[in-house]
């Protein structure tokens, strides 16, 4: 990776991301915990949830990432308390499209993580930018007891 490609990989913006996380705080009482690992780069998250019905209302995170996957958490972080797993997911699969097929930016209030549209051309950061989604999908997946279909 060349200096051109490492400045643009890693802007401002990302950075910035990554020195702000918000929702570190544990839950007293988390309905589900679960880590992820993304094998290749070693990054790890672990999202603790609380839910009313079908309503995120309370997540705390514990990110130990690269700045992308650090900047991905903090983007979901901000805004994930009062969605959906249906949304969760929804976002998580826009996410995926945006890095691997060129799709669009995630939906609101996921449309910050167009933050990290420069991690296209780096597949080997994919699994770390997605480990937040990832875990918030499996930990409300669990919760539900619904079974999803393997994306």
């Amino acid at each position: 990776m060349s200096d051109v490609d490492l400045i643009k990989l890693y802007s401002g913006r990302i950075l910035a991301l990554a020195a702000d996380m918000p929702a570190t705080e544990p839950l007293a009482n988390p309905d589900a915990t679960v880590r992820r690992r993304a094998p290749l780069c070693g990054s790890t998250v672990t999202v603790s949830l609380t839910t009313d019905g079908d309503r995120i209302t309370g997540y705390s995170q514990d990110v130990k990432a690269c700045a992308l996957g650090q900047a991905a958490a903090s983007v979901v972080g901000r805004v994930i308390v009062g969605q959906t797993l249906d949304n969760v997911v929804a976002a998580r699969d826009q996410l995926r499209a945006m890095l691997q097929s060129d799709g669009p930016v995630p939906d609101a209030p996921f449309e910050g993580l167009e933050v990290l549209l420069p991690a296209r051309d780096y597949r080997n950061r994919h699994a770390s930018i997605l480990l937040a989604l990832e875990a918030a999908v499996e930990g409300l997946t669990e919760m539900s007891g619904r079974t999803l279909t393997a994306q």
